[in-house]
């Protein structure tokens, strides 16, 4: 039997190979770029060097951000300069630094900038071969002077500079349709003080909004002890724990700054330069997988409320909302409480023009209250799952081989190793519809903490210090659930997912025993469906471990989808499936079950005027970045409603 493909010519549209599509894309992206490129600029402005590469014996190791020689080899070979040695490192600025471990062939990639001016001037010979330069699409491209956003103040002081320096007519052309003078500023109450409501706040308060923020649970250094409290002595403080209070869910977590948004985004960008400005480390501009650590990101919330401070914000902690002031469809205003008690006797008004709803994914009796004033929310797909812990030492041997030594807890020339992985189980596996199956939130050097927000329930997440010099490793392992889990439990409406997640916190509990305790299972039993491990291996959570049977925890199907997806994570990483990998039940909170619905450009509730849900409790992003992102992008729609903003967000950044 004889085989033949198609004819290459007549291969078009779907017929063609994937690596045919991609040559083609390529081919149409040079095209574009010379056409577009001005070669009369091209000893001016700078050159962006990408896929530069450096064996990781020869690079200096994971914390080195400068122009090494084997680095100005590689910009040498990718400018065809002869002799690597006369290039001047000032010329260059390292943009992006990441590990790579695919193929067994450890390295290190780089980005790099090349300031054309600043090389010629320090060696002209290098004007030969700078002119002879053409954009190449992935490893080489011409970026203006222009095009480096800074951090949010800086933009919003640049914003209003202009403004002042605008003519008077112009100025009033802009103020005309408002309904506030210079004197009466716009009052925005902000719900919540996570990554989204301080990003918000920030921008508003900065472009002349009166700004509350209010956050029902401590600040940072409060809710550092009262989480030792929980801790230590098994007291859980309702409205202030790893979920609730200054920082969000986050705060306590492994602190990362990685996101699908895309490192290069202009808002990323930004969002990445504001928190350097308030203390982390410059680092996180270059590494390709930033990431703080708890210790990293308490003293900068500190320097983040001080500034808000400084700048005319009132922050208002241990403070709930407890109701909506609704009229004619428009807010009016919020009404709040005392967080530490439940009495109605001290509910007092805020009134307010605006009111940014920046909660977090556990405010479930917020979810409530939007709910009763008829606020628009629908029940949103989300994952559930196990948090698997590895010992550190196996995760690194598995994914470095003979580097592993080199991690040295955190200090060494690499970093501590991570993973991720992603399967799709669909019919063939007796499934209706395809699942996604996925690690979450991996934090390498780490540990399994408690995120229950009600003593009667467990839930779990992960965290790491800026370090990772813990000697495990964990990951939550979970699978996509969605309305048609919901519909089979009859869990309906939009707070359906909440009942759900209910449900699974709940039975984990029970399963524990109670007093916080999380049952766990060797991923090897929980394969086979059965119990025969009763000493468990030793495990990061401190509030204790007792030995179950989580293979019963979720409905089968979900329980299956799991166990398979654990066995195909295991070809990807062989010795994933382990006698001392540990598995831990419930994680139940990777993002919010619902979203509360808005205008897309306005950001603004479908449902009720003045009201702006946003960040990842209101269904819009998922993780610290995305969710500052969202804020910062929602704090400027809210001032151009208000007049105080006057562009197009994409073209100030």
């Amino acid at each position: 039997l004889r085989i033949k493909c198609a004819d290459k010519a007549r291969r078009i549209g779907k017929l063609r190979y994937p690596s045919e599509k991609k040559k083609l894309k390529n081919k149409l992206r040079r095209t574009q770029l010379n056409r577009q490129f001005d070669f009369s600029t091209v000893l001016e402005g700078v050159w962006r060097m990408s896929m530069l590469v450096v064996s990781v014996h020869e690079d200096p190791g994971k914390n080195f951000f400068g122009v090494s020689e084997p680095l100005l080899r590689e910009i040498a070979r990718a400018i065809e300069f002869p002799v690597a040695s006369m290039l001047p490192s000032e010329a260059f600025v390292v943009v992006r630094k990441s590990f790579d471990v695919r193929k067994k062939d450890p390295k290190f990639v780089y980005t790099v900038d090349m300031d054309v001016n600043k090389l010629i001037s320090l060696e002209p010979r290098a004007a030969e071969f700078v002119s002879a330069l053409k954009p190449k699409v992935g490893s080489l491209e011409f970026v203006s002077h222009g095009d480096f956003s800074g951090d949010v103040i800086s933009m919003v002081q640049r914003h209003r500079k202009g403004v002042q320096n605008s003519s008077s007519v112009e100025v009033d052309r802009f103020h005309s349709n408002l309904n506030f003078s210079e004197t009466s500023k716009p009052k925005v109450a902000v719900v919540g003080s996570g990554p989204s409501g301080l990003f918000a706040s920030l921008v508003l308060a900065e472009l002349g909004a009166d700004v509350t923020v209010l956050e029902r649970g401590e600040t940072v250094e409060q809710r550092g002890r009262d989480i030792g409290a929980l801790v230590v002595r098994r007291i859980l403080q309702p409205e202030s724990n790893f979920c609730f209070g200054e920082g969000g869910a986050g705060t306590w977590s492994d602190g990362k700054l990685v996101t699908r948004i895309g490192k290069n985004n202009s808002s990323v960008v930004t969002v990445m330069k504001t928190l350097v400005r308030f203390g982390a480390p410059s680092s996180i501009l270059v590494d390709g997988k930033p990431h703080l650590g708890t210790d990293r990101l308490v003293p900068l919330l500190q320097n983040f409320r001080r500034y808000l401070h400084q700048i005319g914000v009132t922050l208002r902690f241990r403070t709930r909302v407890d109701d909506l002031k609704v009229q004619n469809g428009r807010i009016i205003g919020v009404k709040f409480s005392d967080s530490r008690y439940k009495s109605e006797s001290d509910i007092q008004n805020l009134d307010c023009d605006a009111v940014v709803l920046a909660i977090g994914h556990s405010a479930r009796d917020t979810y409530q209250m939007l709910l009763s004033n008829n606020v628009d929310m629908v029940a949103k797909d989300f994952a559930v799952g196990l948090r698997i812990e590895h010992p550190q030492e196996l995760i690194n041997t598995i994914q470095y081989s003979g580097l592993a030594s080199e991690v040295q807890s955190g200090r060494g020339k690499v970093p501590v190793a991570d993973y991720q992985v992603a399967k799709y189980i669909g019919r063939q596996h007796m499934e209706p519809f395809t699942r996604s199956c996925y690690s979450f939130c991996m934090c390498p050097g780490g540990q399994v903490v408690l995120t229950s927000t009600d003593p009667s329930e467990i839930c779990i997440n992960g965290m790491s210090f800026s370090r990772r010099s813990s000697r495990w490793a964990n990951a939550a392992l979970v699978v996509t659930v969605s309305s048609h889990d919901f519909d089979s439990l009859h869990f309906s409406g939009p707070l359906a997912g909440v009942e759900f997640q209910r449900m699974l916190e709940r039975k984990a509990s029970a399963m524990g025993g109670g007093n916080f305790v999380v049952p766990g299972q060797v991923v090897t039993d929980f394969l086979n469906q059965n119990l025969s491990v009763m000493s468990l291996p030793s495990s990061s959570y401190r509030l204790g471990v007792k030995a179950a049977k989580l293979h019963e925890l979720f409905p089968s199907q979900i329980n299956e989808a799991l166990q398979h997806s654990i066995a195909l994570f295991d070809k990807e990483l062989p010795g994933f499936i382990s006698s001392s990998a540990l598995l831990h039940g419930v994680e139940t909170r990777t993002s919010s079950p619902v979203q509360v619905t808005r205008g897309g450009d306005t950001w603004e509730s479908s449902s009720v005027r003045g009201l702006y849900p946003v960040g990842e409790g209101a269904g819009y992003a998922g993780g610290i970045v995305s969710a500052a992102v969202d804020g910062m992008q929602a704090g400027f729609a809210v001032a151009r409603n208000f007049g105080l903003f006057d562009q197009e967000l994409d073209s100030s950044m």
